[in-house]
């Protein structure tokens, strides 16, 4: 059995429609306008709602998209005349099951929620047989924390709500945009943007694309990053970094879904889901006034922050163990061991890279290592050093800032420090920007 919410203004059409769908079988309750039927559906999940379109004060599209934003398990089935079918066939492409054109027959209606129930029962199947399969491997944890975050993000993934993850570089941010749109039942790309690595004029034509001449280079027109995610989900990584200018482009597209090309006028209109992901208190940056505020609650709908790797140690020797085979895997080697030192050191080690920093560290263990058990010895210095404690105290990213400015002096090239300190360039070059270290 399942359960229906119609919505319907005209008390007639409501009660003879709820006679006939509990006649099915089916646990149905009704509304006799938009407002009601949210109220409903917050008080308990809904597989179908039967709404009509016109209808006074919220109608059935407005009603449509509060669901797809609130509740996307729920499946829409509209009603319509024949008016208004351009509407209902619009409604169809923005998340829309189906649609009955007015006078209908109830044998119609039975039909079209058989159909819904059946894609409902499919899209759930599919879910968990995705969830089963497939889980972010490098995600799972222990910590009721890390807990907390992938269980929320489970949730809210079937759902088209802006998602904000924050936490420190290397906490697996990505790893878990990703995850959210694979949960989803989103089958399109998933396009990952990083909002450091290009000049603003660059960023700009990769997240629009650009028209021909619209500056020098431009020999063609090209689309963007978000034509190529139209019915997928883009991932904008370090948020925290765009110019002015570009928040309030993105501001513009988050609010409409709309946009144009870098030099061009035809207003372009994308079905894109967007996760966005910042190293940074965006909170601070509002207030020191680098940060839009009303961007800052445009992407913040949905907040999931990521805890460093040093509040979930209990982690490390799983993550370890993962690690180390997927390297060993892709190297086409056996995986190895690992000495009882190099596990203290390991353990013992405050990790201000993360898990990014981790995969480094092993990666690196594993080539000086080659085929015999990975030693202290072969750790990065890094790693291996005792933790500072700077006078009066001090947060760890004071540490860690003088850590990487100490070796920054210390190392002839970005490469050489990045190695010692075990982690990426582009994540060393981004400490760097931002502790203004050049």
């Amino acid at each position: 059995m399942a359960r229906v919410l119609v919505v319907e203004d005209e008390r007639n059409i409501r009660t003879h429609l709820a006679t006939y769908v509990r006649g099915l079988g089916h646990d149905v309750v009704t509304a006799d306008g938009g407002v009601e039927a949210l109220r409903l559906l917050a008080e308990r999940s809904t597989d179908v709602v039967l709404t009509d379109v016109r209808m006074a004060g919220m109608d059935g599209l407005a009603l449509l998209r509060e669901i797809r934003h609130r509740h996307p398990d729920s499946l829409v089935v509209l009603m319509t005349a024949y008016a208004t079918v351009p509407d209902a066939v619009e409604a169809i492409r923005n998340g829309a099951y189906d649609y009955l054109v007015k006078p209908f027959a109830l044998d119609q209606v039975g039909l079209a929620l058989a159909r819904a129930l059946e894609i409902g029962a499919l899209r759930r199947e599919n879910r968990s047989l995705r969830r089963a399969i497939d889980p972010p491997a490098l995600l799972m944890s222990a910590s009721p924390a890390m807990q907390q975050v992938l269980a929320t993000a489970e949730r809210v993934a079937s759902s088209d709500a802006t998602v904000l993850l924050t936490g420190e570089s290397g906490t697996g941010k990505n790893v878990l945009a990703a995850a959210i749109h694979r949960w989803s039942e989103r089958r399109s790309p998933f396009v990952t943007i990083s909002c450091t690595t290009l000049a603003e004029h660059l960023l700009e034509s990769e997240l629009f694309g650009h028209v021909r001449g619209a500056f020098t280079g431009a020999w063609k027109d090209k689309p963007g990053r978000l034509e190529a995610a139209d019915g997928g989900t883009v991932f904008l990584d370090e948020i925290g970094e765009l110019s002015p200018e570009l928040q309030a482009k993105l501001l513009r597209f988050l609010e409409t879904h709309e946009f144009e090309r870098v030099g061009g006028e035809r207003t372009v209109t994308v079905d894109v889901r967007v996760v966005a992901a910042t190293n940074r208190d965006l909170g601070v940056e509002v207030r020191a006034g680098h940060f839009r505020q009303d961007l800052f609650f445009r992407l913040n709908v949905i907040g999931l922050h990521l805890p460093p790797l040093r509040q979930r140690r209990g982690d490390i020797p799983a993550l370890t163990e993962y690690l180390l085979q997927t390297l060993a895997a892709r190297a086409g080697t056996p995986t190895p061991t690992l000495t009882e030192d190099a596990r203290a050191a390991l353990a013992a080690h405050s990790w201000p890279g993360n898990i990014r920093e981790l995969a480094n560290a092993l990666e690196r263990a594993l080539v000086l290592a080659r085929d015999a058990p990975i030693a202290r010895e072969d750790l990065p210095d890094a790693v291996l050093a005792p933790a500072a404690s700077p006078p009066g105290g001090g947060s760890l990213e004071d540490v860690e800032r003088r850590r990487v400015e100490e070796v920054l002096r210390e190392s002839a090239t970005l490469e050489e420090a990045a190695a010692r300190l075990g982690i990426n360039v582009t994540t060393l070059w981004r400490k760097r920007r931002r502790w203004r270290l050049d």
